[in-house]
């Protein structure tokens, strides 16, 4: 097995970095660990499977595993996980330790799952993807952090209070597999698998090898109901009325009136054109777990 570690620089601070080393390397991980910034994470990817890489372990959060996911899926190569981020959403589902010395042994040992990821519009996501209101906030909470130096928690909540102000519902036409229909929503969420728990910050799945896309669709309500239902949402609180859940879904096109929507994508925000095409692909990616 021919290992090349890629570790994300932005997701710890630089004293951690010998620590992290030394748990690497006493996990018996001959290989030395390249430290980037996240914006060149996937052409190294590339570059070690050019190089003869028979696994890439990826160093980071949900985004650095994204970026490298997307480089070895469908090739048959093998993705190792140092959660290094906050959230770890992907890491944790598929049980690997929040400990370093402990997930460095687990990629160590090398058993390998083949799991699923999701797509839109040829943008791959291990976790999950929304459009309406999320994506904004999103957008509003990290101009804030660059801006004024707030923190993420901070400016998230003065993002969603001037989201929740100025956001009216959108009307999407929902192509389902092969049947269609009209919603008007401030919030569709689809996800890569099933999340058991909660949708926005603490999800968690059971499996990732089921081939299907967990797709919700927020009611639509008054603006008081919104910004309940979301408050909700956020603090694992979700009602069965506030989501209308779609089940069995492999496939799904969401058209709207705008050309362009904003996106999120395993929580970056990207702008993609209309229609959004969203396909599962089973168990592409193999990736070392417990």
């Amino acid at each position: 097995m021919t290992t090349h570690l890629i570790l994300n620089a932005a997701s710890g601070p630089a004293s951690d970095r010998a620590a992290i080393e030394q748990a690497i390397a006493a996990a018996g991980l001959s290989a030395r660990p390249t430290w980037v910034d996240g914006g060149n994470v996937a052409d190294l990817a590339r570059q070690a499977l050019d190089r003869g890489a028979t696994t890439v372990v990826a160093g980071g959060g949900d985004g650095t595993l994204s970026s490298v996911a997307a480089v070895l899926a469908g090739t048959g190569m093998t993705m190792g996980i140092l959660p290094l981020g906050t959230l770890n959403h992907f890491a944790r589902d598929l049980g690997i330790p929040a400990d370093i010395g402990e997930a460095a042994q687990v990629v160590a040992a090398g058993k390998v799952r083949q799991v699923d990821v999701a797509e839109v519009n040829g943008h791959l996501f291990l976790n999950n993807s929304a459009i309406g209101l999320y994506p904004l906030m999103v957008v509003d909470r990290d101009l804030q952090r660059r801006r004024l130096g707030r923190t993420k928690k901070r400016a998230m909540i003065v993002a969603s209070i001037r989201t929740f102000a100025r956001f009216k519902h959108q009307r999407l036409r929902l192509t389902v597999n092969d049947r269609e229909e009209s919603v008007e929503t401030p919030l569709l969420f689809v996800g890569n698998n099933d999340y058991r728990v909660d949708i926005i910050g603490r999800g968690s799945r059971a499996s990732l090898q089921d081939g299907e896309l967990f797709v919700l669709v927020m009611r639509s309500t008054s603006r008081l109901g919104l910004v309940a239902a979301t408050l909700r949402a956020l603090f694992n609180r979700t009602r069965s009325g506030d989501m209308v859940q779609l089940t069995g879904v492999t496939s799904l096109r969401v058209t709207s009136r705008r050309s362009h929507l904003p996106v999120a994508v395993d929580g970056e925000v990207v702008g993609m054109a209309s229609p959004l095409d969203y396909t599962i692909r089973p168990r592409a990616l193999n990736v070392i777990v417990p």
